[in-house]
């Protein structure tokens, strides 16, 4: 057995990761994305590279390997962030996500916009077990009607963030619900059930939260709302056919037909309803405004599915709101989450992240201690690895044997890692889920992250039950 870093000598890397993006944010702004967070994640993986060989024999096939298998366990969700691209552009081009936000706006009255919207994205999370397919389709509609209403960027992305991640959570079509339970030993709706003790009352103080948000918002006048609407009226053809999308989305959802085939079919009909209803936005978008060929049409189709397009609405909130950026402006996002699959594996390599983690094991003796060092490993595991996936895994093959040890039911220990690992991720700027979110709503994650209150009371949720000991079994 090689001897492993100490724990001090692997909060080196991590120090200079937060100098390093610390650096990049004060420099580069809003421009973070675009090539300095992922220098910071190569360097920073170069640096712990750079400990485990010189200092601790560590060879390089072994920090290869460790790389390959990160981003390898990354690759559909790559895809689908691609996928999510070309949908998320299909869907504004075509209209509607505008058909949806020009009903949305007449019908969701702003004093419940927030708390509506936290529930809506909580439904259509449950149904898709998919908090990335809810924003990038739903969340994006909503965040629109948001706008309209006045709110701010961070009030309206934290309402969807909190319902969409409540959804993922607990629906048994979520791939971390089945990734949590399958790696603690937990039956699937065991571990469901088990998670509502402290998943509701997690939703509902959210939810109260909203409310009072809602009703202390000043919406500013109804015009300002109707003009919203007429400008959309003005430039996309609204029409109730548009909700065929959304609705044939669903279904396929309800069949469980796999993420992948669901986004491409659903972006499949967006497309031909863009043909069918916004030939002349297809007709902008290609540059070819006086030709009716079919040349012009396809070559608009396909520059909105792969690139950006900027429709001129008259209205500059609009006008950035139905802006879009296709397959390609993930781009920069998934280069960075596989900057960041580079760095997770080199500390996985290096044995880092098992020094790191095994300190919080030496906390834990009484039931609020096991639990609370279990939530500050997952959130401590996010940060390092950048992906919630990875996290869920390390943190269950690291406790399972001393929750089994101590006595405590698997599914304790299942639904701690749901409460402090799934829900957090997002909240970390540089974690696969904070970056794809941040891009998909186009607001930054510091600025939605005081906002997800579902996200941040959930783990301190789980330490509360754990204190009061409610339904907690412990075999002597």
């Amino acid at each position: 057995m090689k001897k492993a870093p100490s724990p001090l000598v692997s909060l080196i890397p991590i120090i200079v990761l937060v100098g390093l993006l610390f650096a990049t944010i004060r420099t580069f702004g809003s421009d973070a994305l675009s090539g300095g967070s992922q220098v910071a994640l190569l360097t920073t993986t170069a640096v712990s590279i750079f400990i485990g060989m010189v200092f601790y024999k560590i060879g390089w096939k072994d920090y290869e390997l460790a790389i390959i298998n990160n981003i390898a366990g990354v690759s559909t969700a790559l895809i689908i962030l691609l996928i999510i691209g070309a949908l998320s552009g299909a869907w504004m081009v075509s209209g509607v996500v505008p058909t949806l936000i020009y009903y949305g706006v007449q019908v969701i009255h702003p004093s419940f916009f927030l708390a509506s919207t936290c529930i809506i994205c909580a439904l259509v999370s449950i149904m898709t077990g998919s908090s990335w397919t809810t924003i990038a389709t739903i969340g994006i509609a909503l965040l629109g009607i948001g706008k309209a209403q006045g709110f701010a960027d961070g009030w309206i992305a934290g309402a969807i963030i909190s319902g969409a991640y409540f959804g993922d959570k607990i629906s048994p079509l979520s791939d971390t619900t089945v990734l949590a339970a399958s790696v603690t030993d937990t039956p699937l709706f065991r571990h469901i059930r088990y998670m509502l003790i402290t998943t509701v009352p997690s939703l509902i103080i959210t939810l109260i939260i909203f409310t009072v948000a809602g009703f202390s918002h000043d919406a500013g006048s109804t015009e300002h709302i109707a003009e919203f609407a007429a400008s959309l009226a003005a430039k996309f053809n609204i029409t109730p056919w548009l909700l065929v999308v959304p609705v044939a989305t669903g279904l396929l959802i309800a069949k469980r037909v796999p993420s992948i085939i669901t986004l491409f079919i659903s972006t499949g009909l967006a497309g031909i309803c863009a043909v069918l209803f916004q030939p002349n936005l297809l007709q902008e978008i290609s540059g070819m405004q006086g030709s009716e060929s079919i040349a012009s049409i396809y070559k608009g189709l396909t520059m909105t599915l792969y690139g950006g397009t900027s429709l001129q609405t008259g209205n500059e909130a609009l006008t950035e709101l139905v802006a879009t950026r296709g397959m390609a402006g993930m781009m920069n996002t998934v280069w960075l989450i596989i900057c960041a699959m580079c760095f997770g594996g080199a500390m996985t390599a290096s044995g880092m992240l098992g020094s790191i983690t095994s300190v919080f094991v030496r906390f834990m003796k009484k039931t609020v201690s096991v639990v609370a060092s279990t939530v500050c490993s997952g959130i401590f595991l996010n940060l390092a690895t950048a992906d919630q996936y990875i996290s869920i895994i390390l943190t269950g093959n690291m406790f399972r044997n001393i929750y089994e040890e101590k006595g405590y039911e698997s599914r304790l220990l299942s639904r701690t890692i749901e409460d402090s690992v799934t829900v957090t991720s997002v909240l970390v700027p540089w974690n696969t889920c904070g970056m794809t979110q941040a891009t998909i709503l186009s607001v930054p994650t510091l600025v939605y992250l005081p906002y997800c209150f579902f996200n941040i009371i959930s783990p301190l949720m789980s330490i509360t039950i754990a204190a009061i000991g409610y339904k907690i079994v412990r075999r002597r």
